[in-house]
């Protein structure tokens, strides 16, 4: 679409300066030049005009990794802010990430507000989040939100995290403000472009890079938020990584169809009628219906829905062994490349070959495309791997298929079931669990009987995270006793069996 369109300049001065020529014909002809002008420098697109109003200086934001603050119960790979100031009319060449340019409205054409309200949660217990209705102002560069009232009312500010975590440093707050009056003391900034969708606005960095918190953090309440528009809503990104948006491009188009807005470098102020500024975090990897806006009850069934029609994923169901009795189910076996790792893939490999599965084993590669992973694990019927980012491709499988998370010794299961074993089920997955003993943890060998972190494990848990992690979770490979494991996959055909 195309670019911002001004008027043409100096046609007042034009006319004045011919007027004594004859007042009469001199009329008649600034008339006539207006009219050609204003049509050669229309703005072409559709329902689009943009509004007169001066741009507000763009303003550097620079982030580090300085202040990064570990989230004590996540793995992560910090993916910092970087400067990103430019001219307010310099095109941004990276080929990553258009700014959106389209739908513009002229403010005389602006139909009376339906609503006229601001709803603003900051004390959430892991999200920060405010809905606007009204005349919503932003301007991008400063990251800052005005909303003017339609009648008198009290001042008031918030900082919102627009991260889906709310104690999340590295992530710059958005102020949002309600001014007195649309008569303020403080005058709102003039819109340049005026939206006729809504729009959302988020950040990213924070924990994204890691595959779980990028499902998790941001694909799942994004989706949350912005699936009642059906496409028509714009995304205002602050700290946007490039990289992100093009590994997740399919899922960010069907949610909108809209180029993205890269928020700090957007000198422009854009005004909405609808804005939600932050993405609010349900539960982990999940949505709860009740909390879904817009009274859709979306579930996180939904949601894997969304993603099977988004790469045109062809299984909507597992293999039935009632309808075929002689067709092996295929199991995904998880082989991670580090830390937690399965020590006898082998053996593991043959006894749920014994079991009466076709059996693949994978390792995760971050370099490769979405689509191709998602086909990958959707044509199988269960996915087994030890606690870690890789289970976050469940979100693939065909609803009734099968989970096997193996959990690392150290007393993990709390949060083992709270980011996958919660999630896999509201999916419309079965989950099965296996707990690790002792015995078939290198932790074992590595520290011997009666270290604390293999005799009390409750006693790490008391001593803090950070010991937890380095142990049960940074320092422990796994040996799967075959004969212990075998009625979990006995569970698991048990299962498919059952399936119609």
């Amino acid at each position: 679409m195309g670019g911002e369109a001004k008027p043409g300049r100096g046609l007042r001065s034009w006319a004045q300066r011919h007027l004594n020529a004859g007042f009469a014909a001199g009329f008649l002809l600034v008339l006539l030049t207006y009219l050609v002008v204003s049509q050669q420098f229309a703005v072409t697109a559709p329902n689009a005009v943009a509004t007169k109003g001066s741009r507000i200086a763009d303003k550097q934001v620079i982030g580090g990794a300085g202040d990064e603050e570990v989230d004590k119960k996540r793995e992560q790979e910090w993916q910092p802010k970087t400067a990103a100031a430019e001219e307010p009319d310099k095109k941004d060449t990276s080929g990553a990430v258009q700014t959106e340019e389209s739908p513009k409205r002229d403010d005389a054409d602006a139909k009376p507000f339906e609503m006229d309200r601001v709803v603003c949660n900051t004390d959430g217990p892991v999200s920060e989040t405010c809905d606007l209705d009204g005349d919503v102002r932003i301007n991008g560069s400063a990251l800052s939100v005005t909303f003017v009232p339609s009648s008198a009312s009290e001042r008031r500010e918030w900082r919102v995290r627009p991260y889906s975590r709310r104690t999340m440093t590295g992530v710059d707050r958005v102020t949002v403000t309600r001014l007195r009056s649309p008569q303020d003391a403080a005058p709102p900034p003039p819109c340049a472009v005026t939206h006729d969708a809504p729009a959302v606005l988020f950040a990213l960095g924070g924990l994204t890079g890691n595959y779980w918190h990028d499902f998790s953090d941001v694909l799942v309440p994004l989706f949350a938020a912005s699936r009642r528009y059906g496409g028509e809503v714009l995304f205002l990104v602050s700290n946007i990584q490039p990289w992100w948006l093009g590994k997740y491009e399919a899922v960010v188009r069907r949610l909108s169809r809209h180029d993205a807005v890269d928020l700090d470098r957007d000198a422009q102020v854009r005004c909405f009628r609808h804005l939600t500024v932050g993405l609010r975090l349900h539960k982990e990897l999940s949505i709860v219906p009740e909390l879904a806006p817009g009274g859709q009850r979306l579930t996180m069934a939904d949601f894997t829905a969304f993603l099977r029609e988004t790469y045109a994923l062809p299984r909507a169901a597992p293999v039935s062994l009632a309808r075929e009795p002689g067709r092996k189910p295929r199991l995904l076996l998880i082989h991670r490349a580090h830390y937690r790792r399965f020590e006898n893939v082998p053996e593991i490999k043959q006894a749920a070959e014994a079991a009466g599965f076709e059996v693949t084993v994978a390792s995760p590669r971050a370099d490769a495309p979405l689509e191709e992973t998602a086909r990958a694990v959707n044509s199988h019927d269960v996915l087994l791997g030890v606690h870690g980012a890789g289970l976050t491709n469940a979100v693939f499988l065909p609803p009734g298929a099968v989970v096997i998370q193996v959990v690392p010794y150290g007393k993990l299961e709390r949060m083992a079931r709270t980011d996958f074993g919660e999630p896999v089920a509201d999916m419309g997955l079965r989950y099965l669990e296996y707990s690790v003993a002792a015995e078939e943890s290198t932790l074992l060998e590595m520290l011997g009987p009666e270290h604390p972190v293999i005799k009390d494990p409750e006693s790490i848990h008391r001593s803090g995270w950070d010991k937890v992690a380095e142990y049960y979770l940074g320092k422990q490979d796994v040996r799967i006793d075959v004969n212990r494991f075998a009625p979990t996959l006995a569970q698991a055909i048990d299962h498919l069996r059952r399936q119609r």
